[in-house]
């Protein structure tokens, strides 16, 4: 079913007001826009299903919003964070409360990132068509396959929900996901600071004065591709402000000199403000400026445990039908290796229970891993391992 016109809307929304949960999905386009064009909602209900013409003429997305908004009914979406993007932006608002099939998935032992088509051919026994999945969906009219490829995305997840609902029951593990539910619903997650830009780029280093140009290019881009609803890279390229920051021009004929901008670029607007966002940055006093994150420093000749760390991890994530990266990244096994009570997740919670208090056995000896044919096993040591 398409709906393209608000009184149609308003009838279907006002029909799911009594269920427990709807399946939500949504189609966009983002290669000529910064942020993301919506095109069409999916929504269905336990006891039918609809697609949402965002574009329709005339058509208030209202009655969705308010759907959203309505905290008696669990929204059920499948990788969320793109689509939770779109109602924060429309709405000021995230939808709560909120079940991530994919995060669900990974608590349940599906591996790192299930897709939808793995959840669906497993859980809910289909195949679905996916041939649609890089159609140009804000092209009207919409074809009868384009429809059914939306429609299915939402029809299956009822059963993709209710099986992992049902398995998170039985396993008793509702809680770890609500942990991992946390992020998505903070509205942290979906703001987009101008002046936080500059952390996006990936620096090996840089002094102050670098870092100063760098926040303040970073962010005229920023603010300049959010008023212009453009793609950023539309506006400057990384490797244009990178080079800005590290010459810090000051005249229009040194930002002409920059790589892929030119003497054209440099006289007009986009030159001029850019040369203000330098001039900002090189007026700061020095305790302003930004400074590279201190880098912690490992003891050395931890490689070999944290090695270990990385095979018990393996070893406990397929005992316990867990996606290694829910329980720990590279990084925090690192942490454990250099530090008892460093703050990182898997020394807290569950994590702790599955994973963390072994970690801390294996690093003080109280605990081996040895081979048993095909298998790691672990062994537990009465007294720990001389130095």
């Amino acid at each position: 079913m398409l709906i393209a016109d608000t009184k149609t809307l308003e009838a279907f929304c006002a029909r799911q007001r009594g269920a427990s949960y709807i399946t939500v999905d949504t189609e966009f386009m983002r290669d000529r826009t910064y942020w993301p064009q919506l095109c069409l909602v999916q929504l269905a209900g336990p006891e039918e299903a609809a697609a949402v013409d965002a574009l329709a003429p005339g058509i208030d997305l209202a009655p969705v919003l308010d759907l959203m908004a309505d905290e008696r009914i669990l929204k059920v979406f499948h990788a969320a964070r793109q689509d939770i993007e779109i109602f924060w932006n429309l709405a000021g608002k995230i939808p709560t409360p909120l079940f991530d099939t994919q995060v669900a998935a990974m608590v349940c032992g599906f591996g790192e990132a299930a897709s939808y088509e793995t959840l669906a051919s497993k859980l809910a026994g289909t195949r679905l068509d996916k041939s649609s999945r890089f159609t140009d969906w804000s092209h009207r009219p919409l074809t009868e396959r384009q429809l059914a490829y939306a429609i299915d995305d939402v029809v299956h997840l009822r059963t993709v929900y209710e099986k992992l609902q049902a398995r998170l029951a039985k396993n008793s593990r509702a809680s770890w996901l609500d942990e991992e539910m946390a992020t998505l619903t903070d509205p942290a997650t979906y703001r987009i600071e101008p002046r936080e830009a500059w952390r996006r780029f990936r620096l090996r280093g840089g002094n102050p004065k670098f870092l100063a140009v760098l926040r303040e290019v970073a962010a005229w881009r920023e603010t300049a591709a959010q008023q212009r609803n453009i793609p950023r890279n539309r506006i400057l390229r990384d490797e244009s402000i990178l080079e800005i920051a590290a010459h810090a021009p000051r005249t229009v004929a040194d930002l002409a000199r920059t790589r892929g901008l030119g003497k054209n670029f440099a006289e007009g607007r986009f030159g001029s403000e850019i040369l203000a966002a330098v001039e900002r940055a090189l007026a700061l006093p020095e305790e302003e400026r930004p400074q590279m994150p201190q880098r912690r420093e490992s003891p050395a000749g931890i490689g070999p445990l944290v090695d270990l760390l990385r095979v018990l991890l393996k070893l406990r994530a397929e005992e316990h039908g867990v996606a290694q990266r829910l329980i720990a990244d590279a990084d925090d096994l690192e942490a454990i290796a250099s530090d008892d009570d460093a703050p990182v997740r898997p020394l807290h919670g569950w994590r702790r229970e599955i994973f963390g208090n072994d970690a801390l056995d294996l690093k003080h000896g109280r605990l081996a891993l040895t081979a048993h044919g095909k298998r790691i096993k672990l062994v537990r040591l009465a007294d720990p391992a001389p130095a």
